[in-house]
């Protein structure tokens, strides 16, 4: 796996630095920066501090994702489900975590929240055009591929 040095600034002396769980991760996880435990009422949305700020390489992107155990197990994932990071942002990474479940769920200080997938982004260039080329697909869209 290609490894590439993205520099981090901590904004708390208690932020934690990103970590990956094993050599074949793609998301480092995301930890949360609090002073006591987050409590989220069902359906209820916080932006969760981090703590961490990022130089991201020009040319990549950082994608926010749920973390899958806290996801499946606890109903507590990004609002938004996929958070965008720009290159040029040098802010705090916030992770706006949503409480899809119907009880109160609870962040401790410390805890994993999120990950981060650092990948190359390609930069678009629209041209507009009366005719687009031909597919077997076409302008099939949802399920159009499959048999459900």
């Amino acid at each position: 796996m290609e490894s590439r040095s993205v520099r981090i600034r901590k904004l708390a002396p208690n932020a934690v630095t990103p970590t990956y769980g094993s050599p074949s991760a793609a998301g480092a996880d995301l930890y949360a920066l609090a002073d006591s435990p987050i409590r989220f009422a069902p359906g209820e949305t916080i932006l969760v501090r981090t703590g961490i700020a990022m130089e991201i390489p020009e040319g990549c992107a950082g994608f926010v994702f749920a973390r899958s155990g806290m996801a499946s197990k606890r109903g507590l994932a990004p609002a938004n489900k996929v958070g965008v990071i720009d290159s040029d942002y040098r802010g705090e990474i916030l992770v706006a975590l949503h409480n899809h479940s119907r009880e109160e769920q609870t962040v401790e200080p410390g805890e994993r929240v999120a990950q981060i997938v650092i990948a190359p982004v390609l930069r678009a260039e629209f041209t507009l055009c009366d005719s687009l080329s031909e597919t077997e697909r076409a302008s099939g869209g949802f399920g159009s591929t499959g048999r459900n």
